[in-house]
């Protein structure tokens, strides 16, 4: 479908550029064989395909990396990583020991997603490796998901330097990677662990607490977003609404694995 909706683009592009008339009656263009919701409007111009609801939901995230992206025509995680290891997006990648892609089952059905990579997963590679990350496979065992069935990721995939906050910029350059991580994997439920991945998926700037606490419409997947387990570490008292959070991911979880 995306490859459908880039060559009506294109064909409607030269269309315009030679005079909008130029092609025979009896030879369809590409817009045609495109479902209604997606017809070119009054000038000319396609709908953005990451807001069309006739789409699968990994499509419409698909749609969101850029087309002059390398990550477009790329169709394995170990691929994206053999890209992603030898390439300079933001400044952050000049100084990382590791990139930190993800882990876990390409074809797993929660996907759990951070900020970005601390200390202990540059130095290995792997996301949520140090005391959050053991605390994280306790809330995951909580409500009966081991690690090993979960994909875990990160926003972004070099460590800021002193663990600060991203900055918008960089976050830009590195959340394709994410976006096509997620239509790969093809997960049916994700969890965003902080403000941070709550609102860098769903590019909002709200408070931790009206972002929890409920699901999340993200292109057509339920998207849950609760504490980061770091935050645990230092203000036990979140724990409960914690407890309270991914009770409802495991509800919803068995409720569309099981359909």
């Amino acid at each position: 479908m995306l490859d459908l909706l880039r060559d009506a683009r294109s064909v409607l592009d030269l269309q315009r550029a030679l005079g909008g008339d130029w092609l025979p009656d009896a030879l369809p263009t590409a817009a045609d064989a495109l479902p209604d919701s997606m017809s070119p409007d009054l000038f000319g111009a396609l709908p953005d395909p990451s807001q069309d609801t006739t789409l699968s939901p990994y499509d419409r995230i698909e749609a969101l990396v850029p087309e002059d992206s390398p990550l477009v025509g790329m169709d394995s995680l170990g691929e994206i990583f053999d890209w992603l290891k030898d390439t300079i997006l933001t400044p952050i990648d000049e100084s990382r020991i590791n990139p930190v892609l993800g882990v876990g089952p390409e074809n797993a059905d929660l996907m759990v997603i951070g900020e970005a990579p601390g200390a202990d997963e540059d130095k290995t590679g792997e996301p949520f490796v140090g005391r959050a990350g053991q605390l994280l496979n306790k809330i995951l065992e909580a409500v009966n998901f081991e690690r090993s069935e979960v994909y875990i990721s990160n926003i972004l995939k070099s460590r800021p330097p002193g663990n600060r906050d991203p900055r918008p910029d960089e976050v830009e350059a590195h959340i394709p990677i994410l976006y096509k991580q997620i239509a790969l994997v093809r997960p049916k439920v994700i969890l965003a662990v902080g403000k941070s991945a709550g609102n860098g998926l769903l590019k909002k700037t709200s408070s931790l607490a009206s972002l929890r606490g409920k699901f999340n419409d993200f292109y057509g997947l339920p998207l849950m977003v609760t504490y980061h387990p770091a935050a645990l570490l230092r203000n036990p008292q979140w724990k409960r609404p914690t407890w309270e959070d991914v009770k409802l991911l495991r509800t919803r979880y068995d409720q569309l694995v099981q359909a």
